[in-house]
């Protein structure tokens, strides 16, 4: 058994990860700041069942400022997953929120490990790789992101690096391609799909519905995130993806089957930041640490649509 450090604990992939953790006998101490970005009361439910098992602690702080060093030590390692989220609302004024929160909050959380001789495994984002200069896309791909969210991940990624090179920081970044499943934030898109397919309200379609996404179920990025700690060689970036690379259209005639409902689409235009395409190459995480997606895209359709029902 082990104890772990989980950052943006009450979040969506969070909330899964510290539910694996105790799952496999690991106790967890989970961070979470529960800023604004969406409410407050869909995190306190991610976590509502954690909070009550053995072996699980939570803690609301504020990683730019909160003091990490005896957290960090006290612990064998560190999954970083806290960050504000999101390429639309990154432009402009708020980009001083993405600096705080993710560039100066990753240096912390680097700083403390790097202190206190522990691994981190951190979430980084395809968003790194901008409007990709080639498909399927390699880790080694050109890193030119297209918004302010982006560029702040190619930061938190040189970070890492730089830590690991001055200080000898065992650190693994994961590149998660579009994760999605139940207690998704509530401003993706598979979220407000379904959300509006059950509720019957009209769902806000940026773009044409033609850019295309290598959807990934939650609990294989979990499974990948669990793989990065125990087994991932030092200083490695792999990206995370699902292999079910479809456009939006596709995704929304697939929700209307399983759910029997028609979507009531009005069409916005494309959102800046928002890149055409995404795809992984997934070859060296499955070849390193044995890792591949379990999920198909309508399986976990299917299960995110049950969890909205209330289903599970």
């Amino acid at each position: 058994m082990s104890r772990y450090l989980v950052t943006g604990a009450a979040g969506f992939v969070g909330s899964h990860l510290v539910e694996a953790l105790l799952d496999s006998g690991h106790e967890v101490v989970g961070i979470d700041a529960f800023t604004d970005y969406y409410p407050r009361d869909l995190k306190e439910a991610n976590v509502t069942g954690a909070r009550a098992r053995p072996g699980c602690s939570f803690l609301e702080l504020d990683l730019a400022d909160a003091d990490l060093t005896r957290l960090v030590a006290d612990v064998d390692g560190v999954f970083h997953l806290a960050a504000q989220p999101g390429v639309r609302g990154s432009w402009g004024t708020t980009f001083a929120v993405y600096v705080r929160d993710n560039i100066l909050s990753t240096q912390r959380v680097l700083e403390a490990a790097a202190q206190a001789g522990v691994r981190v495994v951190q979430a980084s984002s395809s968003s790194v790789y901008g409007n990709a200069e080639a498909y399927p896309t390699r880790e080694d791909a050109p890193l030119q992101p297209v918004s302010p969210y982006g560029v702040s991940k190619v930061a938190c990624e040189s970070l890492a690096q730089a830590y690991a090179e001055s200080f000898g920081l065992d650190v693994v970044s994961l590149r998660y391609f579009t994760v999605y499943g139940p207690r998704q934030r509530p401003d993706m898109a598979f979220s407000r799909i379904v959300g509006s397919l059950l509720n019957g309200k009209q769902f806000q379609l940026f773009g044409t519905g033609e850019q295309s996404r290598d959807f990934t179920y939650v609990d294989d990025a979990v499974a990948a995130t669990l793989l990065a700690m125990s087994g991932a060689p030092v200083s490695r970036v792999y990206n995370v993806g699902g292999g079910s690379e479809t456009t939006l259209a596709e995704v929304i005639a697939t929700c209307e089957r399983l759910s029997g409902k028609r979507l009531d689409v009005r069409g916005e235009p494309a959102s800046a930041g928002d890149v055409r395409r995404t795809a992984a190459d997934t070859s060296l995480i499955r070849s390193q640490l044995g890792w591949r997606p379990r999920t198909t895209l309508e399986q976990g359709l299917e299960a995110q649509l049950a969890a909205a029902r209330g289903e599970v």
